[in-house]
């Protein structure tokens, strides 16, 4: 296994931050202190002040936030303290089973109070591996008031071996309450450059050289997508039905199919994407309450179970409703790049089109429309996006965002 921190594509800044926190982290552990101990090591020196208990992970979508944090949890918990992605805290860590790393991990559009408090309780508790209590929160922008208050009051009273990470897009109060933000050291991402992305790709995958080239300036940086996209034939697909979509719009009845036909994909790749899971945790959950089971007592279990099996279908609705709204983000980003390339070459900017593959529709484009039009199209999109993050039925929104593609 390489080193833990590998895996993070354009991430040096980042990078070195969480090693100097980790190896500090480990002189601590090694010296039998935790964090808020001012007093020396048993070396002579002092503290440095490169490891704190609560970190913000903050970077644009694609750029890893989870894995960053990921990766500095496995870092924590190394026997070196380096990350060496060899030892059993590294391996443990990374595959979700070490007991002192606990990954939140939101199936639906938010996270509960009760799921926090919960979680806050366990952190509080002494690591069983001598090492670090973690939490991974891995969209803290999802945090409920009642949520982030919980959390709020365990940052601000840590125990001494408890370490908080939480990934959000931004350190906007949209994003991470500000009194949160002000008691935690924040670690931006940057987003990947295409050509490390394009290499990270050839080099961990084996992907040859120019699809990989295509697959990284495609996902604008997006690392998961551009791994998806460079070995998943049904993904490039989906994203071709979408950059067709302005050359289809010639009428209002066209504009209106186009909506459902990008509803109906979101929907499709949502399925796919949590079918599999679903169907596990339902079968988990029936094998725990004795289904398959004979005799009085097994058939009882199952009939008192339906309480459970309902919480466990309103989890499941809700996560499904999360990867629709992301599959439908995805889609929109792509729409939003196809109509900044037609800006781009209206104004003769100098700059690398985002999808090479339609330059040549782009450039069509740009000579049709005016470039207000095509700005007002643009705007349209991100307008979309933005409707559909303040709950807007995707449908209505999606919608709307035809009809204004259409008249320009």
């Amino acid at each position: 296994m390489m080193d833990v921190f590998a895996a993070l594509i354009g991430q040096d800044a980042a990078t070195t931050t969480f090693r100097r926190a980790a190896a500090e982290a480990h002189a601590l552990v090694t010296a039998g202190r935790g964090l808020g101990n001012e007093e020396k090591a048993e070396s002579g020196g002092t503290r440095t002040g490169a490891m704190t208990h609560a970190w913000i992970v903050t970077g644009p979508p694609g750029s890893g936030r989870l894995e960053a944090a990921r990766a500095f949890a496995a870092a924590l918990q190394c026997r070196t303290g380096t990350g060496c992605g060899e030892c059993d805290g590294c391996h443990t860590t990374l595959t979700g089973t070490h007991a002192d790393v606990r990954m939140v991990v939101p199936d639906g559009l938010s996270i509960a109070v009760k799921d926090m408090r919960a979680l806050v309780m366990r952190a509080a508790t002494a690591p069983s591996g001598g090492r670090w209590q973690v939490v991974v929160v891995s969209d803290a922008d999802r945090l409920t008031e009642g949520a982030g208050n919980a959390l709020l009051k365990a940052i601000e009273e840590p125990s001494p071996r408890t370490v908080f990470l939480l990934c959000t897009p931004s350190t906007h109060p949209d994003d991470i309450s500000v009194t949160i933000r002000s008691r935690c050291r924040v670690v931006p991402l940057v987003q990947a450059r295409p050509e490390a992305l394009a290499a990270a790709l050839a080099a961990q995958q084996g992907v040859p050289a120019d699809v990989a080239e295509w697959a990284a300036s495609a996902a604008q940086g997006d690392v998961e997508l551009a791994r998806r996209l460079a070995a998943d034939p049904e993904v490039r697909k989906r994203r071709e039905a979408v950059l067709a979509v302005p050359r289809k719009l010639t009428s209002v009845g066209a504009a209106f199919d186009a909506a459902s036909a990008l509803i109906e994909a979101a929907e499709a790749e949502a399925a796919a994407l949590v079918a599999e899971l679903d169907a596990t945790e339902r079968s988990d959950l029936e094998r725990a309450l004795g289904a398959g089971g004979t005799g009085r007592g097994a058939s009882g279990a199952i009939r008192g179970a339906a309480g459970q099996l309902k919480e466990l279908e309103k989890r499941q609705k809700s996560r499904a409703t999360r990867a629709q709204r992301d599959a439908l983000d995805r889609a929109l980003v792509d729409l939003a790049g196809f109509y900044r390339d037609v800006l781009t070459a209206q104004f003769g900017a100098p700059v690398r089109p985002v999808h090479g593959d339609t330059a040549a529709g782009a450039r069509a484009a740009a000579g049709k429309w005016s470039a207000e039009s095509t700005l007002r199209r643009l705007e349209a999109v991100l307008g979309c996006r933005e409707a559909i993050t303040l709950n807007v039925k995707p449908r209505i929104a999606v919608e709307a965002m035809m009809l204004s593609l259409w008249k320009g």
